[in-house]
């Protein structure tokens, strides 16, 4: 029902889920190590989502009869300068994988593929939100590292984050 290519790009993004997921729990134990467990748990959270996210596309592609390649993950990084530089780091990630899902669109929207461009406009709406979320918290952030009382209220707001998985389907 898809071609080889749009299949081939869904591949790919899964395994940028996938890495993004990673990336996050890495993300995650830094927070851990400095005992900010609440900041820890957003990015624990968001691990568990972008790995929803590579389900969902894997489910898609079951669906659809496409070949369903498991791509290598590599690697994510550990070491970071401080909080700013892991939030920092989070947003340009999301927006990476905002420009990857537009660009999985717009090649199933060229080939007239409009199963494939209703089943992405659930992400396009999910990346909105991601990237606005990721940039408030790069702003509350600069607001607060530099002073401890107000991290401590920061990483009790974050520590309220649950995982609320949609549906695969």
């Amino acid at each position: 029902m898809i071609s080889t290519k749009i299949g081939q790009l869904i591949n790919e993004q899964i395994t940028k889920e996938q890495y993004a997921a990673q990336y996050y729990l890495s993300m995650s134990a830094w927070f851990s190590a400095k005992d900010l467990d609440g900041i820890a748990n957003y990015f624990r959270v968001q691990s568990k989502e972008e790995l929803m996210h590579a389900d969902k596309m894997f489910d898609y592609l079951n669906d659809v009869g496409a070949e369903i390649i498991i791509g290598e993950i590599a690697k994510p990084p550990h070491e970071f300068a401080d909080a700013k530089d892991i939030f920092e780091k989070a947003l340009a990630h999301e927006k990476i994988v905002t420009q990857s899902i537009f660009n999985i669109l717009k090649n199933a929207n060229d080939e007239g593929d409009f199963a494939t461009v209703s089943f992405l406009q659930w992400f396009v709406t999910e990346q909105v939100e991601e990237e606005a979320n990721a940039s408030q918290l790069v702003t509350k952030i600069k607001m607060v590292c530099d002073n401890p009382s107000a991290l401590y209220l920061f990483d009790q707001e974050l520590s309220q984050r649950v995982f609320n998985p949609v549906p695969a389907k």
